[in-house]
């Protein structure tokens, strides 16, 4: 099942509920404007490119349950502010808002919305898989690779970014091993990337965030490959312990490569002008339903940190490979 995708005979938005594995797979259907909102805050559906077609879809939602004009810049507004800092959100919802703007009636804006959310959808997949096709070039066999939170299908529509590339190896039968950050505090490295390799038998092997320095050092790592939440003029935002990683790689020679579509591109702004989102207290707080830590302690949680391009190796997209300098960007 593909991770996000209009359902036809519920006339609502499909979504696998990224909060409920690996423990249990659901599957969510957002009627409403205001339940896609939620499943976007609450990251039941999250990373950077499955966002672009949430956005897009919301679009239709918001076409198809506005009772006015008002109403329907108001859905829009708010679609926005459901997460400041990955770019394709807004990517996807202007390319449904410019197709749903051509209509003169509700039913032909709705209709139009859809056919481009539709259109960005099917993009998504082909995307992925070019990145694939392109990155799995980098990648010898026998070669272990680190990654970081999930930028596998789960965070697209499917395929996936750093994941797909190691898909792509492993099909064209290259021997792969991955090892997987856990991703703290929400744990989409523990939680969704090793439940999806393990779906794939993919070999891959758990480590808490902290231990990236040990297994580099051991010479346990070859490659690490991450995705992209936003690439600005001066470098990459992604999943907080980006930096840190790429930081490692760079101490221990080992190559550090960004696996992202060119939707993710936002080359007219740098670091400091994007919003790096915070994220509730809660989230490091409490582990699931355990407190572990006192629930008066002072919290800082972002959600996303920089990574130079000076600390990059190479950026793979669905257009070829960018290496350092990226005189080519």
């Amino acid at each position: 099942m593909r991770t996000i995708d209009w359902d036809e005979d519920s006339a609502a938005v499909r979504l696998i509920d990224q909060t409920r594995l690996p423990i249990d797979y659901e599957v969510l259907y957002c009627e409403r404007v205001d339940e896609l909102i939620a499943a976007i805050k609450e990251l039941k559906v999250r990373g950077a490119p499955a966002l672009g077609v949430a956005g897009a879809l919301g679009v239709v939602l918001a076409c198809k349950t506005a009772t006015s004009k008002d109403e329907f810049e108001r859905s829009i507004e708010q679609l926005k502010k459901s997460r400041p800092t990955a770019v394709n959100l807004f990517y996807g919802i202007e390319r449904a808002y410019r197709a749903a703007k051509r209509g003169a009636t509700r039913d032909e804006r709705e209709r139009l919305a859809l056919a481009e959310a539709k259109k960005l959808i099917e993009e998504d997949i082909t995307v992925n898989r070019r990145i694939g096709d392109y990155g799995s070039e980098l990648l010898e066999d026998g070669d272990v690779v680190l990654t970081h939170c999930n930028a596998g299908r789960l965070a697209c529509v499917d395929w996936g970014t750093a994941l797909g590339v190691i898909r792509t190896a492993v099909l064209r039968g290259k021997h792969i091993e991955v090892i997987a950050c856990e991703t703290r505090p929400l744990n989409q490295g523990s939680r969704l990337t090793t439940w999806e390799l393990m779906q794939d038998k993919i070999p891959v092997t758990l480590i808490t965030d902290s231990m990236s320095a040990v297994v580099m050092r051991a010479g346990m790592v070859n490659r690490v490959i991450v995705g992209a939440d936003r690439i600005v003029k001066d470098g990459v935002i992604n999943k907080i312990g980006t930096y840190m990683h790429a930081i490692l790689a760079r101490e221990h020679g080992i190559p550090f490569y960004v696996a992202a579509p060119t939707s993710s591109f936002d080359l007219e702004h740098s670091c400091e002008e994007i919003e790096i989102e915070e994220r509730s207290p809660r989230e490091i707080i409490y582990c699931g339903n355990t407190q572990i830590a006192p629930a008066n302690v002072r919290v800082y949680n972002p959600a996303f940190d920089f990574t130079p391009f000076e600390l990059i190796e190479a950026i793979i997209t669905e257009k070829g490979i960018f290496r350092r300098p990226f005189k080519r960007i």
